[in-house]
């Protein structure tokens, strides 16, 4: 079957032949001849907002899919307004305002324009986003909350704003888009994503997240770059991601003059969201003083990084073996 294609001289074209090869430059939504509707991404056209009782849409443009048909892309030349319905006596209402174009080869309505329409919802105890009735081409810009006279001000919502993107763009959106494929991007807000062919893959950005450097424990000093902890600098801790797991990492040292070893390093313990799972354990280097006032020795020391968010060493605790300075550089484990 012989069919018009595009740029040639000559021929004359109508309008569902356009508007499916306009499909060329929209994205897909997984079915032959579809497309997804919305706005470009940032695009400040097309925006819903409230003004007293005066509702107020931007100028703007949209693409608009309708099964069958291809896509219709709609400009709303200026600014549209319409007035809110009053609220109702005792019970909260949600109204949409929506994009819709009027094909009567499609919806037998008589008309062949685009506009803004906005459909009071109705008043209830757990009120609802109203439906459109018959054969609606278009898609939905907002959502007001009206609540009962005198229970506050209406608010506008726009979660139900589409965007959509050319072929092969990445798509901002809070959910992943439906019927994706192998190679496909969409962003949440906070990651980017990729399809691989079954599930979607995080790409997480390269974060650089500040070190704590938290307040030490009765007898012990931080670490410094000339006299204590053996040079490493102050003890710090910061919370890291990789592969998609949070980490903890220590930094630096810290030296304690006398007296035994403590149930907590640290003055406080660690916030819920900087503790492990499980306990996490190392040997770290140490310096020890030996007996009858030998010279001093390097040996090593356990420490534990414990569920309730203390940091606890272990070692002898007088005399002999006393820790004059211990270092936690390099120490990093998974919190789940």
């Amino acid at each position: 079957m012989p069919f018009d294609p595009l740029d040639i001289n000559g021929i004359t074209y109508d309008g569902i032949e356009l508007r499916r090869a306009a499909l060329l430059g929209v994205m897909g939504n997984g079915s032959s001849f579809g497309a997804r509707s919305g706005v470009r991404p940032g695009d400040p056209g097309l925006v819903t907002s409230l003004s007293g009782t005066t509702i107020n849409v931007t100028a703007g443009v949209g693409w608009v899919w309708y099964t069958g048909q291809g896509t219709y892309r709609a400009a709303l030349p200026a600014a549209w307004t319409g007035t809110l319905q009053a609220a109702h006596a005792t019970l909260s209402r949600i109204d949409l305002v929506y994009l819709r174009v009027w094909d009567n080869a499609v919806d037998g309505s008589g008309l062949t324009q685009a506009d803004v329409v906005y459909l009071p919802g109705t008043a209830s105890s757990t009120p609802v986003i109203p439906t459109p009735s018959g054969t609606q081409i278009g898609f939905y810009l907002a959502t007001i909350n009206v609540p009962p006279s005198g229970g506050g001000s209406p608010s506008v919502s726009l979660a139900v704003r589409p965007t959509t993107v050319a072929p092969g763009g990445i798509l901002p959106s809070s959910v992943a888009p439906t019927s994706p494929y192998l190679g496909q991007y969409y962003d949440n807000g906070t990651d980017l994503l990729r399809y691989n062919g079954t599930t979607w893959d995080t790409y997480v950005k390269a974060d650089s997240p500040a070190w704590t450097t938290p307040s030490l424990g009765t007898g012990y000093t931080q670490g410094d770059s000339s006299t204590n902890g053996n040079l490493n600098g102050p003890v710090r801790y910061r919370k890291v991601r990789d592969h998609g797991t949070d980490y903890m990492e220590w930094d630096g040292g810290c030296t304690r003059a006398s007296g035994a070893q403590t149930s907590n390093l640290l003055s406080t313990t660690l916030a819920g969201n900087f503790r492990p799972a499980n306990r996490a354990s190392f040997i770290i280097p140490r310096n020890a003083t030996s007996a009858a006032g030998e010279a001093g020795a390097i040996s090593g020391l356990k420490i534990d990084f414990n569920t309730d968010g203390t940091v606890a060493m272990f070692n002898a605790t007088s005399g002999a073996t006393e820790t004059l300075w211990m270092a936690l550089r390099g120490i990093k484990y998974p919190l789940a």
